[in-house]
């Protein structure tokens, strides 16, 4: 049997312009992980499963787990989103303490 040829497609690139157009209309959470993608060349599902304990703010690096081929690496945090996560960091902080004051979130 003759196997059918499977076709190759090339990725769409945006250009630095076009990357700049998308990135000033994202705002909060979604503008943060597209910020992450940008800068540090992960994965979308990489970045969606970022943990706390993933990131090292003072050596400006974050630890990918079980990304593509189930492999650990380290990648680069760019200084860019850093205010930004840092800030989400507190703002869900607070939210996991007044889930735990009013009794939820426990073990």
């Amino acid at each position: 049997m003759v196997r059918a040829r499977t076709r190759r497609r090339l990725p769409v690139v945006l250009s630095e312009v076009e990357v700049r157009a998308v990135r000033q209309r994202l705002e909060g959470e979604a503008a943060l992980v597209v910020g992450l993608l940008c800068g540090s060349g992960l994965r979308l599902m990489e970045a969606l499963r970022l943990r706390v304990k993933d990131l090292d703010v003072q050596r400006c690096e974050l630890t990918v787990r079980d990304g593509k081929g189930g492999k650990d690496r380290l990648t680069v945090l760019p200084q860019s989103p850093v205010p930004q996560l840092q800030e989400h960091l507190l703002k869900v902080r607070q939210l996991h303490q007044g889930d735990l004051a009013a009794g939820l979130g426990g073990w």
